[in-house]
This record gives C-alpha cells, sequence and structure tokens, in this order.
C-alpha cells in the first residue's frame, strides 16, 4: 500500500489540543505522585483485536510532546493487518511521560484504527468488483483530515474533503433553485472550468434529465442493485456512477455488482466502532 503520511505541521495542533485538554489545570497529579521522577519503563501498543492500524503519527507526537526523550521504534505501520496479540510499536524512555501521553495517544489510535478496520471490511466485500469506496464529509468536526486519512490506510478512497472542492448538487439545492436544469445551469455558469459537477438522483426519470444536460459524476441515491444496474446502463459510460445509501459490508457486493464506479459510505467515519489497542507493560 503506497500510503502517505500527513505532514507533521498538521498533525501538531490536534495532538497539542487533546493534551491541554487532558493535563487540564494541574497536570497528570496522579503519575507526579505515584512514579518516581527518574524511572524509566518500556511498554508495548498491542492490539487486543484483529483490524487495520492507522494512527501511529498521532500517537507517537503525543509520546514525544510530552516527553522528547521517549524512544519509539513501530513494528506494524499504518495500513497493516493486524491480528490479536501483535505488536504495534514498542516505547522506551521515562516512565511518566510514557504514563502521561497514554490516554491521548490511544485515543487517536484506536479511533482512526477503527475507522481503517471497517474500510477495509467494505472493501474486501466488493474486492471482485470494479466500485471504489469512498468516504464523505460525514466526519467529526476538527478531525477530518485524520478520518479520511484513516480510510485510505484501509484501502479506501476520499470523496470531498469540503464544500470548495467540487459542486454536489443535492435534492434540496434543486428543490431551492426550482429545477435540476435550472440547478446544473447555475452551477456551470458560476464554477471555473477545472470544476467537476455532481447531481444527486433517486430516480431514472431524474436521471434521464440530468444526462441531457451533461454533468461529471451522478450520485445514484438509496436505489435498489436493480435499479442501480439499469442507472448504469442508462449512463454508459457519459459521467462517473457513485451509489449511496445503506452501505454495508452485506449490501455493499449486490450494489457494487451493479457496475458502479463508486460507493460512498458515510458511517465509516462517523459510526465505527474503536479498534482496541492497549498499552501494555513489555514482557
Amino acid at each position: 500500500m503506497n500510503l502517505s503520511p500527513l505532514p507533521q505541521i498538521m498533525l501538531e495542533p490536534l495532538v497539542r489540543a487533546a493534551l491541554l485538554e487532558d493535563l487540564g489545570r494541574a497536570g497528570d497529579i496522579t503519575t507526579e505522585a505515584v512514579v518516581p521522577a527518574d524511572h524509566r519503563a518500556t511498554v508495548v501498543l498491542a492490539a487486543r483485536q484483529p483490524g487495520v492500524v492507522a494512527g501511529l503519527d498521532l500517537a507517537a507526537l503525543a509520546f514525544r510532546l510530552i516527553d522528547p526523550a521517549i524512544d519509539i521504534k513501530v513494528a506494524r505501520p499504518d495500513g497493516s493487518v493486524l491480528v490479536a496479540g501483535d505488536v504495534i510499536a514498542t516505547l522506551s524512555g521515562p516512565a511518566r511521560g510514557l504514563l502521561t501521553a497514554e490516554r491521548v495517544a490511544l485515543n487517536f489510535l484506536c479511533h482512526l484504527s477503527g475507522i481503517a478496520t471497517a474500510t477495509a471490511g467494505i472493501v474486501e466485500a466488493v474486492r471482485s468488483h470494479k466500485a471504489s469506496i469512498v468516504c464523505t464529509r460525514k466526519t467529526t468536526p476538527g478531525l477530518r483530515a485524520l478520518e479520511k486519512y484513516a480510510v485510505r490506510a484501509g484501502g479506501g478512497s476520499n470523496h470531498r474533503f469540503g464544500l470548495d472542492d467540487a459542486v454536489l448538487i443535492k435534492d434540496n439545492h434543486i428543490a431551492i433553485a426550482g429545477g435540476v436544469k435550472q440547478a446544473i445551469e447555475r452551477a456551470k455558469a458560476n464554477v471555473g472550468h477545472l470544476v467537476k459537477i455532481e447531481v444527486e438522483v433517486d430516480t431514472l426519470e431524474q436521471l434521464d434529465e440530468v444526462l441531457a444536460l451533461g454533468v461529471d459524476a451522478v450520485l445514484l441515491d438509496n436505489m435498489t442493485p436493480e435499479t442501480l444496474a439499469r442507472a448504469v446502463k442508462m449512463v454508459g459510460g457519459q459521467a462517473i456512477t457513485e451509489a449511496s445509501g445503506r452501505v454495508n459490508p452485506t449490501t455493499a457486493p449486490d450494489i457494487a455488482a451493479s457496475g458502479v464506479d463508486l460507493i460512498s459510505v458515510g458511517w465509516v467515519t462517523h459510526s465505527a466502532p474503536i479498534l482496541d489497542i492497549g498499552l501494555d507493560t513489555a514482557p
């Protein structure tokens, strides 16, 4: 997997804010009271269930911001498939720093690994078809870049990062504009030549109208696999086809079998369960 890491300059403000939130007004009073200042320790980040890891750079940054003397050796980089018991990384250094940064590091690592794992499950479910799995803007406020990175770590791809990426005309836009034709014509008149236009349709009748007007992509929303197959045939390569609605590992294969190019999934970022990863004393 060719997974490019996110620049540290993007990560540090998020990790720093999380650490400041956790340290509160007086720092880690438990660790300061219980652990001698000169005590050193070696611990491991270990998977407690199978999945796909993502977010190691954030975890490492949390430890290093608390104490730069902490050494981190990664055994399973982001994108790696894990089985229960796998050691993801080994950390050694001042014990106070290890304990103080633990929760913030694990919060990022478990959350993003959960997204990567959920994505990988759907990607695997459609592997025999051409459809790519893409995420949406249904992300945790402030964490979009991280969560979309985790989707890539799980083998998925990203849809829009924000409202300025591309035009996506949805049902409310159409209703307020007064119709599909008016919405598309206004979009074409008001955006630059490099901006792609996608339109959401709920029926084959709407699709027919959109195709006559010419767009770059069509979002086929909440259609049955049978209707999706008819829609793909109607499009005939004139536009990129994207399916959305009620997508999970069980329904995804039938959706993909319709021949769509993309399947967009919101729940992998907004509702994926965490992957259980622990910080354990090294044996």
